[in-house]
């Protein structure tokens, strides 16, 4: 079954090093404490960052995000933004990398005195841990696209933020387990109010009548992928609107797509075992693909 985080398997991903709090680790040792924030609770923060052509893409609007995240849950990331990004490029220089590598970058709120949530019990400074990886995506995805289902796990702000991207990923893992149920690749999740709001690893579009629609962002995390396609969108003068829209909606649409920062912008070709657009790949996916391809090309040039 395809996923959007199909890639080619790579055989240098295995001598990799990992940094850990300022050291490198190899990966087989690379280790954190059991007793650590991240994983008694899941009580953090992550990103993750493609590197092209030797560049960081949009790596302030990631790390911007990161230290939104950290803010929200009252943990104080030790290092500042420049350190951070200088520690992943170090990371990155460590590995000899250059492009198509995925990056994930962990901070969590640091080890625990006792296996306990109050942060109060926490001894040490927040954990940080960088993770690179080379990773590329699946051109066939691309192409022939993915299958999804809707779940009945919702996206709501009651027990967490939903804009917040946390270590504790429960929510959207309920929604994987369903569309594992249900055969498909992606989960889609309702917002509290029955409008249409993300996919549990990505975020959602639909296409109807040459106009882009995406959910209000108000139940969903605000994906640098999906702020980069909302703004080609009116680059190129393609009608695109965050708003509320329902199933309905969906089941009716011409073209479907998801996006996210490993994938890019992927087709959709069905929903409920409902066939889009004849099951293939839409124009205005196509073009957001080659436009999307195109502006990371530029933010490499930019960034050299």
């Amino acid at each position: 079954m395809p996923s959007t985080h199909d890639y080619i398997d790579d055989q240098r991903n295995s001598n990799i090093q990992v940094y850990i709090n300022g050291k490198f680790y190899h990966r087989a040792k690379a280790n954190i404490s059991v007793m650590d924030s991240g994983f008694l609770l899941g009580d953090g923060v992550w990103e993750g960052i493609r590197l092209y052509n030797n560049s960081l893409i949009h790596i302030e609007d990631h790390l911007n995000r990161l230290y939104y995240g950290a803010k929200s849950i009252s943990m104080d990331i030790p290092l500042s933004k420049k350190e951070v990004r200088l520690a992943i490029l170090e990371t990155i220089k460590k590995n000899n990398m250059e492009s198509d590598v995925h990056i994930r970058l962990i901070v969590s709120r640091g080890i625990k005195k006792t296996p306990y949530q109050n942060p109060k019990v926490t001894i040490s400074p927040p954990t940080i841990v960088i993770i690179p990886e080379y990773k590329k995506a699946s051109e066939d995805v691309k192409k022939n696209g993915i299958t999804i289902g809707t779940v009945r796990t919702i996206r709501d702000d009651r027990t967490q933020d939903p804009k917040v991207n946390s270590l504790s990923k429960h929510n959207c893992i309920a929604a994987c387990i369903e569309a594992n149920m249900l055969g498909v690749d992606e989960g889609l999740m309702l917002d509290p109010h029955g409008f249409v709001s993300t996919c549990n690893s990505t975020n959602f579009f639909i296409v109807k009548n040459n106009e882009v629609w995406t959910s209000t962002g108000q139940y969903c995390l605000n994906g640098v992928t999906r702020k980069s396609v909302i703004r080609l969108c009116r680059q190129y003068n393609i009608p695109v609107f965050e708003r509320n829209f329902s199933l309905r909606d969906v089941h009716s649409s011409d073209e479907i797509f998801v996006t996210g920062t490993f994938s890019g912008v992927i087709p959709v070709i069905s929903v409920d075992k409902i066939i889009i657009g004849g099951g293939i790949r839409g124009k205005i996916t196509k073009n957001l693909q080659d436009w999307y391809s195109l502006d990371l090309e530029n933010v490499a040039k930019q960034n050299e």
